[in-house]
């Protein structure tokens, strides 16, 4: 028997990103181990939390009309079902974007005293800002950082533009500092694009970051903690059809995604080592996913999620498959030992 009973999987979220969420959450929701645990289905966006599905231990899963969904109660994390009040042991979620990933909702779950399966609030407000994220894994010294250029709407342009000039060489890549699955994001070639490229990734985000291009591979990994230490899955490298691993190329199946990456036996060590690393040092919790790019002249950090996607088709679930462990099995690791 587990330290759980009752499992709420949080999915939908204020971002953009809010479908690819709810097929990550329906995914892990059906992957659950459904003898061992009750299953509660929320879909949570814009401060609105109803009942999706529930699915008891050893029954079937029960689908409420969307005009019937009953709503949490955020005063205690319960909710009504039937005439039966459930309060919820255990917050497995799955929201990319706002407020999953930014700690705001860990930070509520933090109050109440219920766990869940992501890292705490303050490690996902660092990890989820990419300028916040480069700065502490530059301090930590375990991998190399790409140049960058940090811009706050509103920002005198000759001054941005100016540092930009100083600093970094075309290509760069213009990102919302907070954000995921490159919504915002443009890869641009010439100075004449860039103000365009900038105002774009404003629409996601107040602050931006324009980063240096670096040639080189993409290769991802995932850690987690497995009750005894830090593990790591198999590595992914991605090879894009497009210029970069864009939202096309993530979700509409233009890239290859070669799982085991075809490195030697030391890159393949030292992206892991490294991966484990930054998961201890940043205090991490629950599996996540850490991109990089392979230079010449070494390993470059990329970004952090604390969140990875979990449709049957991402990342995750591929290099679990690749290590050959079953997915209900791996979940349940999760699930008790965050």
């Amino acid at each position: 028997m587990g330290k759980y009973k009752t499992i709420a999987v949080i999915y939908g979220s204020d971002s953009s990103e809010w479908e690819v969420s709810c097929r990550s959450g329906e995914f892990v929701a059906s992957r659950i181990d459904g003898n061992e645990y009750d299953i509660y289905e929320i879909f949570a966006r814009f401060g609105k939390w109803s009942l999706v599905a529930a699915k008891k231990r050893n029954s079937m899963r029960m689908l409420f009309p969307e005009e019937a969904r009953p709503e949490v109660d955020k005063t205690d994390f319960s909710i009504q079902v039937l005439g039966e009040k459930v309060k919820f042991d255990f917050a497995y979620i799955v929201q990319h974007g706002a407020p999953g990933e930014t700690g705001q909702i860990e930070g509520y779950l933090e109050m109440l005293g219920i766990p869940c399966s992501t890292c705490d609030s303050s490690v996902c407000s660092i990890v989820f800002d990419k300028y916040a994220c480069k700065c502490y894994i530059r301090d930590l010294g375990l991998a190399k950082c790409a140049p960058d250029v940090y811009i706050r709407h509103g920002m005198d342009h000759a001054e941005s533009d100016a540092l930009i000039r100083k600093k970094l060489q075309f290509p760069v890549f213009v990102k919302p500092t907070q954000g995921g699955s490159s919504f915002g994001v443009t890869r641009v070639t010439r100075f004449e694009d860039l103000g365009q490229a900038i105002q774009f990734a404003f629409s996601e985000n107040h602050t931006v970051i324009v980063e240096q291009g670096i040639q080189g591979r993409e290769l991802t990994c995932a850690a987690y903690f497995d009750g005894k230490q830090v593990s790591t899955l198999p590595l992914i490298e991605i090879v894009s059809d497009n210029d970069y691993f864009d939202y096309d190329a993530k979700y509409n199946g233009h890239s290859q995604e070669i799982c085991p990456a075809p490195v030697s036996d030391e890159v393949r060590e030292l992206v892991q080592q490294t991966t484990a690393k930054i998961y201890f040092r940043l205090g991490c919790k629950g599996v996540v996913r850490m991109d990089y790019i392979l230079a010449e002249d070494g390993l470059y950090f990329l970004e952090i999620n604390t969140i990875p996607g979990m449709t049957s088709a991402s990342l995750v679930p591929k290099m679990v498959r690749t290590a050959g462990l079953d997915m209900t099995e791996f979940l349940s690791t999760l699930i008790e030992n965050s």
